[in-house]
């Protein structure tokens, strides 16, 4: 087994690796919002876009609107797909998140074996010290 000082190290060093994927899956939550929230103002424009039945509009106008409401689409698409690809990685950072989690468990677990193992052989080597004589003993009692 290790000894306790290279266990103490690694922990360390799996409870950094385990702050920093966590602060890795924020931000990979923050950019699925952050793309979440692009895309619904996208669509959110191509729905103000679209012709109404009650306006009278020129061609001119129509077609500027049809143009424009095909441009947010294909940016609402771009959204789409960067959406997905937000989503995936935040799966990626929270499957790496739940890793480096295990991975310091498991540290801990053979840190407190380490511990135990080390009491156990201190109360044996208190086990096996030779008794204290009380012959040898000079005891001063009152008389």
């Amino acid at each position: 087994m290790p000894d306790a000082k290279k266990l103490a190290r690694i922990h360390r060093v799996r409870t950094l690796q385990l702050g920093l994927t966590r602060a890795e899956e924020v931000r990979a939550h923050e950019k699925f919002a952050s793309e979440s929230n692009l895309h619904r103002r996208i669509q959110a424009l191509a729905d103000a876009v679209s012709p109404a039945p009650d306006t009278v509009a020129s061609a001119a106008s129509l077609g500027a609107q049809a143009h424009f409401r095909e441009r947010l689409h294909q940016s609402s698409a771009a959204a789409q797909a960067r959406v997905q690809s937000a989503e995936m990685f935040v799966n990626r950072a929270a499957e790496a998140t739940r890793a480096a989690k295990r991975d310091q468990s498991a540290i801990e677990k053979l840190l407190d074996r380490a511990r135990i193992a080390a009491l156990a052989k201190e109360m044996r080597a208190l086990e096996e010290t030779p008794p204290v004589s009380p012959l040898k003993a000079k005891r001063h009692d009152p008389c």
